[in-house]
């Protein structure tokens, strides 16, 4: 198992939710966090509820602001030397039908959680294989891999980010660099309330599948272990999640047929 002792992990979205829960975790290991999301104040205050926060660092940015990406991996060399994990974990949801979403909103969702990945990924890979070693992770979604009714952007750009992912995994596979995808299922996290109706804007509540899903401390404990064993493709979810993964591979018109009697709003 890999050892995150004194490691340097970078975390995108690390305010709230995924992000803030892999954060106290990573620490709890003994590695040296990272912590970037837009707002420096949000970061603090994650910052200081870690385990030995003074190791710690926030460093804000706007993942879709380029500049502020490049200023911002300046700055954690500047602060860490190095980088050993990059966890691209800042994402944003949908729940809203095909009919009903915008081109705006199908490019405002395809921007943060595929071409800003990218493009930190691009950033931050030259030190990875300068290094010749390091392990670069996205958070994907389950969604991603299954495809259901007011997911179709957010199923649509994880399922790219995730392909991208086997291809950059190919393609570093002899040069010290690994490559992991985690596709979360329904964790308890602000996701659905923040995730994007039809005009762009924030859907404003909870559902019932994410209000009952897991735990996201719960979540993290599985995700870092899963990483400490150099896991590369990891699915974390509930019985319901993992079953429907597993008939995407085995039976998908099965699959389709149970999608589309779902009630998964």
């Amino acid at each position: 198992m890999e050892n995150f002792d004194n490691k340097i992990v970078w975390i995108t979205g690390a305010s709230s939710g995924l992000g803030k829960a892999l954060a106290a975790e990573f620490a709890l290991q003994g590695a040296q966090i990272v912590l970037s999301a837009r707002r420096f104040d949000e970061l603090e205050n994650v910052r200081v509820g870690l385990l030995n926060p003074e190791k710690h660092v926030s460093i804000a940015m706007d993942i879709t602001d380029e500049s502020q990406v490049l200023h911002a991996y300046e700055q954690v060399l500047a602060e860490k030397g190095r980088i050993d994990l990059l966890i691209n974990n800042a994402g944003l949801s949908q729940r809203a039908l095909i009919s009903e979403t915008s081109m705006l909103t199908e490019r405002a969702i395809m921007e943060v959680d595929y071409f800003s990945q990218v493009f930190l990924t691009k950033t931050v890979l030259p030190t990875f294989l300068k290094q010749k070693t390091g392990r670069i992770v996205f958070v994907s979604s389950v969604a991603g891999l299954l495809g259901t009714q007011y997911r179709a952007s957010y199923s649509a750009a994880k399922a790219a980010i995730h392909l991208w992912a086997n291809s950059l995994r190919a393609e570093v596979a002899n040069d010290g660099v690994n490559v992991s995808v985690i596709f979360p299922g329904f964790v308890k996290t602000n996701v659905s309330i923040n995730a994007l109706n039809g005009e762009g804007k924030a859907q404003g509540f909870d559902n019932e599948a994410t209000a009952n899903g897991l735990e996201a401390g719960d979540f993290a404990k599985r995700a870092v272990k899963a990483l400490a064993n150099g896991e590369e493709f990891i699915v974390i979810g509930g019985k319901k999640e993992k079953m429907g993964v597993m008939m995407s591979r085995v039976s998908p018109s099965t699959l389709y047929k149970m999608i589309r009697k779902m009630k998964v709003k």
